[in-house]
């Protein structure tokens, strides 16, 4: 039964994501992939790899450790585990990955361009989203290179020629951060079709970063 699931609620959490990725238009298919640091901080729950995601229930999604190793479940992990475990071990503070496919941030990663402050609320991913150059999906060497990409300054990434990589404290913070790099992406994208759009300076964009952090309900 589901409450007597190792780590059930973090397993839950992955397949739900999922299916909202897919409702929110970030991704197509089985494409892109969700994970989130488990309560040991050793374990991470990661979806499952080519399953639609109306079929990931709690008991589906797959236990990995933060070197990539199985240690639970019937279905094998995402092809991405390698880069979702790479990012866990360069940064602790990370306790959720959002791998998507969203239409407007890969066009920029197709290009190979990163997305500049034209939006203030780039600020949830930093004073950019930069792009890691491309490397073969599901491979470590990737995962290498978007962590290298991001350092500890910035919350997302592109992935040249393939999608973007976003992280938070949770995974639905990470998710947060997809939905914001998406939209500033289609807001740059239809900004440079009509005209020269104004790029906020680095010192305002550390400004909403800081003001970001304690925004909301406490």
């Amino acid at each position: 039964m589901t409450d007597q699931l190792q780590y059930a609620a973090e397993r839950r959490t992955v397949g739900d994501l999922g299916r909202k990725m897919l409702d929110q238009g970030l991704t197509k298919g089985t494409g892109g992939n969700v994970s989130q640091r488990c309560g040991d901080g050793e374990t991470v729950a990661i979806s499952p790899s080519g399953v639609p995601y109306e079929d990931v229930t709690p008991e589906r999604v797959p236990l990995v450790t933060l070197d990539g190793e199985q240690v639970d479940g019937d279905l094998e992990p995402s092809s991405e585990t390698p880069m979702h475990a790479m990012v866990y071990r360069q940064r602790e503070a990370v306790g959720g990955v959002v791998h998507t496919h969203s239409p407007y941030a890969s066009t920029f990663a197709s290009l190979g361009e990163p997305i500049p402050a034209s939006h203030y609320l780039i600020a949830f991913a930093g004073d950019q989203v930069p792009v890691a150059g491309y490397e073969e999906p599901g491979s470590e060497a990737l995962g290498e290179l978007a962590a290298e990409t991001m350092g500890t300054d910035y919350d997302a990434c592109l992935l040249q020629n393939h999608g973007t990589l976003a992280v938070g404290d949770t995974a639905e913070d990470a998710f947060e951060v997809s939905m914001m790099v998406e939209y500033c992406a289609r807001i740059h994208y239809q900004a440079i079709s009509v005209g020269d759009p104004i790029v906020l300076p680095d010192e305002e964009v550390d400004r909403l970063r800081s003001m970001f952090e304690s925004y909301g309900q406490q």
